[in-house]
C-alpha cells in the first residue's frame, strides 16, 4: 500500500469565455505542489454532489480550496444577501456534500479561504457578509499586493491545534477575502485572529484533523504554512492506515 495519502481538491469553475469557449473548470497548481511537498498525492475534484460518497470511498483527505466567489447566505440563515456577494451553486453544493460526507467519516480536512467560510457554516456558524461593513477601520484583507506576499499579520491561539502546529504566536499571511467568519458552531474553535479582530482560523479539536485559515498556506509565505500542510498530510496518512 502507498504510503502517500490521497488528497481530493475541490475546483473552482467558470462559465464559458476567457480560456475556453465552453464552462471550465480551474485549480492554481500551487494547491497540488503544497500537497505534494507534504507527501500526499493530490486529485482534482470536479462538482458531481451525487458522486460525494464514491469519492469519498476513495480519499484520505480533503482540501476544500478558495476562489473568487462566496457561500449562499441562505446556507447560515441570512435573510438578505449583500450586494457584493457572488455565489456558483453548483460550486458550493458539490463542497457542501463532500465536506459534509468528510465530517461524517472523521478525515482529515483542510478548508483555505473561501474553504474556511464553507467549513465553518457546515459546522454551524455564521458568517459577516462584507468586512468593511462590519467591521471598524479594517484591515485591506483583500491585500493590494501580490498574493506570493504578506499583507498582514495573524495572532494565532494559544492552546489550539493551529499554534502547535505551526510553533508561533504570530504568522505574516497573505489575504484575499471580503467574508469572514462571524460565529462558530458548538465545539468549534477559534484559533487565528487579525489585528482588526476579524476570524482567521477555525478548528474543531475533537476530530482527526479539521482545520479552516482564511489566508493561503499553499503558497508557503511562512514556515507555519508548510507545517499546516505537513501536519494535514500526517493525519490522512493515519487515515490511510486505519
Amino acid at each position: 500500500m502507498s504510503t502517500r495519502p490521497l488528497i481530493g481538491l475541490s475546483l473552482d469553475s467558470e462559465e464559458a469565455g476567457g480560456w475556453s469557449k465552453m464552462p471550465w473548470y480551474a485549480l492554481r497548481q500551487n494547491y497540488c505542489a503544497a500537497v505534494a511537498a507534504s507527501g500526499g498525492l493530490p486529485v482534482a475534484l470536479p462538482h458531481e454532489a451525487d458522486a460525494a460518497e464514491a469519492y469519498l470511498d476513495k480519499l484520505d483527505g480533503l482540501v476544500i480550496t478558495g476562489g473568487a466567489f462566496d457561500v449562499d447566505p441562505s446556507l447560515f440563515g441570512a435573510e438578505a444577501k449583500h450586494e457584493t456577494v457572488k455565489t456558483k451553486d453548483a460550486r458550493t453544493r458539490f463542497e457542501l456534500a463532500i465536506l459534509n460526507g468528510a465530517l461524517a467519516r472523521d478525515m482529515a480536512i483542510l478548508g483555505i479561504c473561501g474553504g474556511q467560510q464553507l467549513l465553518n457554516v457546515a459546522l454551524g456558524g455564521t458568517l459577516i457578509q462584507h468586512i468593511p461593513d462590519h467591521v471598524p477601520d479594517a484591515l485591506a484583507h483583500e491585500q493590494p499586493n501580490p498574493r506570493t506576499e504578506a499583507g498582514h499579520a495573524v495572532q494565532l491561539v494559544k492552546g489550539t491545534r493551529l499554534h502547535a502546529i505551526c510553533g508561533a504566536d504570530e504568522l505574516q499571511v497573505n489575504s484575499a477575502h471580503h467574508q469572514a467568519a462571524a460565529g462558530v458552531g458548538d465545539g468549534v474553535v477559534i484559533n487565528a485572529r487579525a489585528p482588526d479582530g476579524v476570524i482567521e482560523g477555525i478548528e474543531a479539536p475533537d476530530r482527526r484533523f479539521c482545520i479552516g485559515v482564511e489566508w493561503h498556506p499553499e503558497f508557503h509565505i511562512s514556515a507555519g504554512d508548510k507545517r499546516i500542510f505537513d501536519a494535514f498530510i500526517q493525519a490522512a496518512r493515519g487515515d490511510a492506515s486505519r
